[in-house]
């Protein structure tokens, strides 16, 4: 492992795991994609370098070369650079694409670093496993109260309820985020994964929806709610192939939702082999001439 300064490490494709996945569980990871022979690359760099000098260890910063190590660039959805990945707890948050300013660099930086009301949304999760939700969610909303700037403390309290199927207090929740905010990648993955649970709670039977593709492979209402009760079922490779498929027939669906609920599943799932495949296959998939 090559350490650039206390904060800044040059990945391998032996340490990438250890380096990145890993060390993001104890806080956020900024991957820094870059190519020699890209100019923006290197206005990029020492920008990053600086602002990790000046958080402390608060971040690390990962730098990636794409010439050596392309084929885990492509794995991570990576087509230009520079691109900057965020990872936290073991999977992506954020994408940062091209030479953004340090402003916006440090901006993304703050929505990720721990911060004083983290300590609410522990004691919330806690209390909730404890079997105490009315005093989980009472300490979320204190915690909003006081840090209204913590996005972290919406998207928790939207998971709890989840959990404890308050899916329409959970939707308004997240909902309510500015836009903007709405289509990162975690508050996009809740909003997907809320739709498949809405999804399969009101499905018929997984064995009336296959007959009713085996009769029509174009119904795009019981393939989505296929998918989601295989999902919920933990059969992931099962229902992204359905969700692929639909993609392949029918990407206007509910407002593109199997390419959303794809990138949902991708979330939850991490890197690893299953979900850099079904990657690739959703790639070539949005290659193809857009359905009806």
């Amino acid at each position: 492992m090559t350490a650039l300064s206390p904060y800044v490490f040059d990945a391998t494709a032996d340490n990438f795991r250890a380096l990145v996945v890993e060390n993001s569980i104890k806080g956020p990871v900024l991957v820094n994609y870059w190519a020699a022979g890209a100019g923006p690359c290197f206005v990029l760099m020492p920008r990053l370098v600086r602002l990790a000098a000046e958080y402390r260890g608060r971040f690390l910063l990962v730098m990636v070369d794409t010439g050596r190590l392309g084929r885990l660039a492509r794995e991570h959805g990576v087509t230009s650079v520079p691109t900057v990945k965020v990872f936290l707890e073991g999977r992506v948050v954020e994408t940062v694409h091209g030479a953004q300013s340090e402003a916006e660099f440090r901006r993304v930086i703050d929505k990720h670093v721990a911060r004083p009301s983290d300590r609410g949304i522990a004691e919330a999760v806690n209390a909730f496993e404890r079997g105490d939700p009315e005093r989980a969610f009472a300490i979320l909303r204190e915690a909003q109260a006081t840090d209204p700037g913590n996005r972290r403390v919406p998207l928790a309290h939207a998971k709890l309820l989840l959990l404890g199927g308050g899916l329409e207090a959970a939707r308004q929740l997240l909902e309510a985020l500015p836009q903007g905010e709405q289509d990162a990648p975690e508050p996009s993955a809740l909003l997907a994964h809320l739709e498949f649970l809405v999804a399969a709670r009101d499905a018929p039977p997984a064995a009336d929806l296959e007959r009713k593709i085996a009769k029509d492979p174009d119904d795009p209402e019981a393939r989505f709610q296929l998918a989601a009760q295989l999902l919920v079922a933990d059969r992931f490779e099962d229902a992204m192939r359905e969700l692929l498929e639909l993609v392949r027939r029918d990407r206007a669906y509910r407002g593109d939702a199997a390419r959303k609920g794809m990138l949902a599943i991708f979330n939850m799932l991490g890197e690893g082999e299953l979900a850099a495949r079904y990657r690739r296959l959703l790639a070539e998939a949005l290659r193809q001439p857009r359905g009806p």
